[in-house]
């Protein structure tokens, strides 16, 4: 059995090291992949929407083309309604 001021020495060298990872665990936790928004000409009409340029081209057809992405639907709305009217206006993929 170690002396007395050994165990107390390694009791705190613990304690830190778990306090630490505490302290470190949600700065080196992945975080959740950050949703996007994208403004599409879908079908002759401006959308925003969550699915990326395959996704849509899958549900929607060939005719889609994209303008922008976004971190946040209000900056896509924002975008849309901006550069093209807002959603619903009518757009061009040529």
């Amino acid at each position: 059995m170690p002396p007395r001021p050994i165990r107390a020495r390694l009791a705190r060298a613990a304690l830190a090291a778990l306090l630490l990872a505490a302290l470190l665990a949600p700065v080196l936790a992945p975080s959740p992949a950050a949703a996007q928004y994208y403004v599409y000409c879908i079908n002759g009409r401006i959308g925003t929407e969550q699915w990326d340029l395959a996704q849509m081209r899958t549900r929607h057809g060939s005719n889609v083309c994209q303008f922008g992405q976004f971190g946040f639907a209000s900056d896509a709305d924002n975008f849309a309604q901006r550069n093209f009217g807002g959603k619903g206006a009518s757009c061009s993929c040529r």
